[in-house]
């Protein structure tokens, strides 16, 4: 299955770091945030990526061409500065990206519209966030997505009420409210799986997936919650950034303990 990261966006609450990079690209102990997340789908064997990026999506594009390029032995003729590949990749790779520009100033749902091209009709695929890292079970959560039959499925997580709250009853998200509503509410934890008729619901480069395409799933019905009580962190700001560094120092980091608690 296709796993889409939306990479986009500008990073604002990290400016510290994002003014040179963008946020997926940040460093944590050694490797981009980015790279965390995909580990997460390749722990479970998940190998199709495609990355939305937008906000210097030249910097992503970049690494990924360097990544390449470092895991195999290469031959450099300094005379024509040619350079030849001559090993099979390191360590066994066997995963794609593919790097979609879906533009500078586009929103959520924008980008997710740009992804039309790269999908067929009525395909499920996975969507998630470039800045967010979980011990989600990726197949349970498929598995969910399919045995209710929505549209769309959201994975649920409850960290403080600081964030926006979902209003689920039977397992059916009956109202996505993007306001605080206090501690112990589920919020929208990313980590969905959608059918990509989904993009009906997108108007353009300027709507936000979390407003009226989800609002108005939820209230057809057509948007199932998968309740993950595992690891869940967002990486908004500098206080969340450090402690995923510290977590990446552990020799299991949190995201990829075994099991993906549910």
């Amino acid at each position: 299955m296709k796993v889409f990261i939306l990479a986009g966006g500008k990073g604002t609450r990290l400016s510290e770091y994002t003014e040179s990079l963008p946020k997926p690209l940040v460093d944590v102990n050694g490797k981009p945030l980015l790279m965390h997340l995909i580990d997460i789908f390749l722990h479970q064997g998940f190998k199709d990526f495609y990355i939305l990026a937008g906000y210097k999506s030249n910097l992503i594009k970049r690494y990924f061409l360097d990544f390449a390029l470092m895991q195999n032995h290469i031959k450099i003729n300094m005379k024509t500065k040619s350079v030849e590949e001559i090993s099979e990749p390191l360590g066994g790779l066997d995963w794609t990206v593919t790097v979609i520009d879906s533009g500078l100033e586009t929103l959520t749902g924008g980008r997710i519209k740009r992804a039309a091209p790269f999908l067929t009709e009525d395909e499920n695929f996975i969507l998630t966030y470039g800045d967010g890292l979980a011990n989600v079970n990726v197949h349970s959560l498929v598995d969910h997505h399919k045995r209710m039959g929505k549209l769309a499925t959201v994975t649920a997580v409850t960290p403080p009420g600081r964030f926006g709250a979902l209003n689920i009853e039977h397992e059916v998200v009956k109202d996505f409210n993007e306001k605080p509503i206090g501690d112990g509410a589920y919020i929208n934890g990313g980590f969905f799986v959608l059918n990509s008729k989904i993009l009906e619901y997108i108007d353009n480069d300027f709507s936000v997936f979390e407003q009226d395409p989800l609002m108005s799933m939820a209230k057809e019905g057509q948007l199932s919650a998968y309740m993950h009580r595992g690891y869940w962190q967002c990486v908004d700001n500098v206080r969340d950034l450090n402690q995923v560094r510290a977590e990446a120092d552990l020799f299991t980091p949190p995201w990829l303990e075994g099991g993906q608690i549910d």
